[in-house]
């Protein structure tokens, strides 16, 4: 124990030396290594582990109807704020600045759609539901930029920054920065489970509740599907839910997000981090856990202020190593679904899939620019004409990777109403006017251009020359 005792009072005057980070953020992060060494994180009795009741996990279906008089709606959305993370670069599409500005669809990036959809509801009800997003330091600046656009519309928007954390280096446990690495890789913005304390610090929590804000929906910028709900609201505002997570029923793409479960009385997320290795393969199969996290969050604003005020949000950590210029860092990182385990009467809902559409690659931005969606008042909507739920699988070669390679290769995106799965590797393009259909599968051998001309229908084919289309 000695070493980590050693490591941490030689950290403490590093970091306090380090003049580019406020107070609050030199102490949250001293605590958050002292938790790490500590060895606290403590993997869960796969034994105890018990599948959540509909009184835990609300089934979306049974939710009550939302009052029909208008002006209950308006009181209802009074008490909401829109939150968004937006702390993320569009570095593995291939962009620079922050991922909530690339176009998604008809010219329209994220950023502008979710204020489309709060601006037509502030419209519908009279009410007046503030914006707030949540940066990194790696987008404030752009962010700070990109939002003067908006300032004639009827929504008030707020931003505020995240804590900065210095990354440690591995070898002699001292932060990156005090070594001359004074730049943005010196640091690293510590996950979005930092929301609550960055809310409190950043003073907006307080003013959030001297004008009677009662609940935040917290979601990721890049997940379409993440709009107000009005449903959710009024349970939670009856029910006297400190803080619901939307979960959705797990499909084989998503074995790896983090599940709700019932443990020692209270409901919990259990993440693949935390899983025995013996028991990984149980934890992925969708018969035992059905659901998992969407990082939709809906919580209590007063719950917030009293549970960071008594310093109690101690949410699992999750170490991420990393490199920069060959040293060894480490950074360390909490998520905010973490934290239902904290909040008085927490509960998940199970929500309908379509409230998940996360633009992670350019698979999915083929998704939600093709004919499987249409956009209506800022609302990305399903096609009616596709009758299976789920959406077609995608997987696009490292040629597509780059948002700007993807729309240079594809002249307009296909028809996929009727489509199974697409493979698509090497030097493929894409003509006008093309249908999918089916199982498709279309890779160019290396060296060889592969053109699908305009207009071709394409049905349970596998493609790996011109003369196969």
């Amino acid at each position: 124990m000695a070493t980590d005792t050693a490591k941490i009072s030689q950290l403490k005057p590093a970091v306090a030396n380090l003049n580019q980070i406020s107070e609050s953020e030199k102490t949250g992060f001293v605590s958050l290594v002292s938790r790490y060494l500590s060895g606290e994180a403590q993997q869960v009795e796969w034994s105890k582990i018990q599948t959540p009741t509909d009184e835990v996990v609300v089934p979306y279906d049974t939710l009550a109807p939302t009052p029909e008089d208008p002006e209950e709606t308006r009181k209802l959305l009074d008490k909401l704020v829109v939150l968004k993370l937006n702390g993320g670069l569009g570095t593995t599409m291939g962009c620079t600045g922050p991922k909530s500005v690339i176009e998604v669809r008809n010219g329209l990036t994220f950023l502008d759609l979710i204020v489309i959809q709060i601006e037509n509801l502030n419209k519908k009800y009279g009410c007046s539901v503030p914006l707030l997003l949540m940066n990194s330091f790696n987008t404030h600046d752009d962010t700070q930029k990109i939002i003067e656009k908006y300032s004639n519309s009827n929504i008030e928007i707020h931003t505020f920054n995240q804590s900065q954390y210095p990354r440690i280096v591995v070898d002699d446990f001292v932060p990156l920065p005090s070594k001359g690495h004074t730049d943005k890789d010196g640091w690293y913005p510590p996950g979005h489970g930092d929301v609550f304390p960055s809310l409190k610090n950043s003073g907006k929590l307080d003013a959030l509740l001297s004008k009677g804000k009662e609940y935040v929906f917290v979601a990721n910028s890049d997940n379409l599907g993440a709009v107000v709900d009005l449903k959710i609201l009024n349970h939670l505002i009856r029910n006297k839910n400190e803080y619901c997570m939307e979960v959705t029923p797990k499909t084989l793409a998503d074995v790896k997000g983090g599940t709700l479960i019932s443990y020692e009385g209270k409901v919990q997320l259990l993440e693949i981090a935390q899983v025995p290795d013996q028991h990984v393969n149980e934890f992925k199969s969708i018969e035992k856990f059905k659901i998992f996290n969407t990082n939709n969050l809906w919580v209590n604003l007063k719950a917030i202020k009293r549970l960071v005020e008594a310093d109690a949000l101690k949410m699992e950590i999750i170490p991420n190593p990393k490199e920069v210029d060959g040293v060894k860092v480490l950074q360390l990182e909490t998520a905010a679904g973490a934290a239902i385990r904290f909040f008085d009467h927490a509960i998940g809902i199970n929500v309908p899939r379509s409230r998940f559409l996360p633009v992670k690659a350019t698979s999915d931005l083929l998704l939600v620019q093709s004919d499987l969606y249409t956009l209506v008042d800022g609302f990305v909507i399903r096609n009616p004409a596709r009758t299976i739920p789920a959406n077609p699988s995608i997987e696009l070669g490292p040629e597509f990777k780059k948002v700007a390679s993807f729309l240079s290769r594809f002249k307009s995106i296909p028809s996929i109403i009727e489509l199974d799965s697409l493979k698509v590797a090497g030097d493929v393009w894409f003509g006008v006017g093309i249908t999918l259909k089916g199982k498709v599968s279309i890779a160019a051998k290396s060296g060889v251009k592969l053109e699908m001309p305009d207009g071709a229908v394409l049905q349970n084919k596998e493609i790996n020359g011109p003369e196969d289309i």
